[in-house]
C-alpha cells in the first residue's frame, strides 16, 4: 500500500476533492439565495440525470453482451484451432479485463462524470502494479513463450538451467520437471525462456557414443572387430535403413600420453538410449579383456641413472 501512495501523484487526489467541493458550495449558495428557482434546477437536473443514467445502463447491458460474444467467439476459435489450454485462458481473460475497463470508462463517461482522473488513477495504479509484479509479468510472457513456440513439452527428458529431468507440467508462470533422483524441480519461465534449454526428447533417434582406452601395443584391427561384434549382438541398434540413422562406425580416434582411444557411434531410438549405452559399456568390459585386450590408466614411467 505504501509503495502505490507514493507511486499516485496526490495532485490528481486534490483537484478531485476540490471539483467535488466546488459543486457542493455552488449548491448550498444557490439553496439559500433563490430556493424555487433551485429547486426548479434539481428537479431538470434530476430528469437529465435519470436519461443519462438509462442510457449508461444500456450501454452497459449491450457492452456487456458484446463481451460475452467475443469471450464465446474466443474460445470456439482456440478449440477449433487446438490451441494449447493455457494460452486461451490467457488471451480470452486479457480480451476481457481490457474489455470490460474500457466499457466502464466509457459508462462513466455517459453520465457526464470527468473520467480523466479516473483515467489517470487507473494509469498510475497500473504502472504501480507493473512495477511490482515485473518479475511476475517476465514469467507470464516467458510462459507465453514457451506454450507458443513449444521447445519441449510434457514427457519430455530436458537440461535446463542447471538441471535435468522429466518435464511435469507447463504452467503460464512456471515450469516443473521431475530429475533422476526423484526431485521435483520448479523453474520460472521467465529465466527458462531466455536460458539453454537442451531436449533429449525432440529427436526420435539418438547417437550412442562410447570412448574405449586400450594400452598402446594392443592391436588395433581386433579391437575394431570385438567392437563390431558387441555392437552387432545388440539389436536395439538401428543402421542406415532407418531414416535420419547411420551404420555403426569404428574407429581409433586419438594417440594419447598413456593410452590409444577408439570409438564406437551407433545409433538408437530415443528411448533406448541409457539402456543401450550401459549394456554396451558392460560388454566391452567384460569382452575384451577376455581377448588379450587390456584397458589402460594413467602411468609414468621413472628412469633413474647413477
Amino acid at each position: 500500500m505504501k509503495f502505490l501512495q507514493t507511486t499516485i501523484d496526490p495532485k490528481v487526489i486534490n483537484e478531485m476533492n476540490d471539483s467535488i467541493k466546488n459543486v457542493a458550495d455552488n449548491m448550498l449558495a444557490k439553496a439559500k439565495s433563490d430556493p424555487a428557482t433551485f429547486l426548479q434546477e434539481l428537479g431538470h437536473s434530476f430528469i437529465e440525470f435519470s436519461f443519462k443514467l438509462l442510457a449508461a445502463l444500456l450501454i452497459y447491458a449491450i457492452g456487456a453482451w458484446i463481451i460475452r460474444r467475443v469471450k464465446k467467439a474466443l474460445s470456439r476459435h482456440f478449440l477449433k484451432r487446438g490451441t494449447e489450454k493455457t494460452i486461451a485462458s490467457f488471451t480470452t481473460s486479457l480480451v476481457s479485463i481490457s474489455l470490460t475497463v474500457l466499457l466502464i470508462v466509457i459508462t462513466i463517461s455517459t453520465l457526464g462524470i470527468n473520467t480523466t482522473s479516473f483515467a489517470a488513477l487507473l494509469a498510475a495504479g497500473g504502472m504501480a502494479i507493473g512495477m511490482a509484479l515485473s518479475g511476475t509479468i517476465s514469467n507470464f510472457a516467458g510462459g507465453i513463450m514457451i506454450l507458443a513456440f513449444k521447445p519441449f513439452k510434457v514427457g519430455d527428458f530436458i537440461n535446463a538451467q542447471g538441471y535435468s529431468g522429466t518435464v511435469q507440467s507447463v504452467s503460464i508462470v512456471n515450469t516443473k520437471i521431475l530429475t533422476t533422483d526423484n526431485r521435483l524441480i520448479i523453474l520460472p519461465n521467465g529465466a527458462l525462456s531466455n536460458g539453454n534449454i537442451d531436449n533429449y526428447s525432440a529427436m526420435p533417434l539418438r547417437r550412442v557414443d562410447i570412448e574405449v582406452n586400450v594400452e598402446y601395443g594392443t592391436d588395433a584391427d581386433l579391437c575394431m572387430e570385438l567392437l563390431r561384434t558387441i555392437i552387432k549382438s545388440d539389436e536395439r541398434i538401428i543402421d542406415s535403413t532407418t531414416p535420419g540413422a547411420q551404420d555403426p562406425f569404428i574407429a581409433l580416434m586419438s594417440m594419447n600420453e598413456s593410452n590409444i582411444s577408439f570409438i564406437t557411434r551407433s545409433w538408437v531410438n530415443a528411448p533406448d538410449y541409457w539402456p543401450v549405452k550401459f549394456d554396451l559399456n558392460k560388454k566391452i568390459y567384460e569382452l575384451l579383456p577376455q581377448k588379450g585386450i587390456q584397458f589402460a590408466y594413467p602411468q609414468l614411467n621413472v628412469t633413474i641413472k647413477n
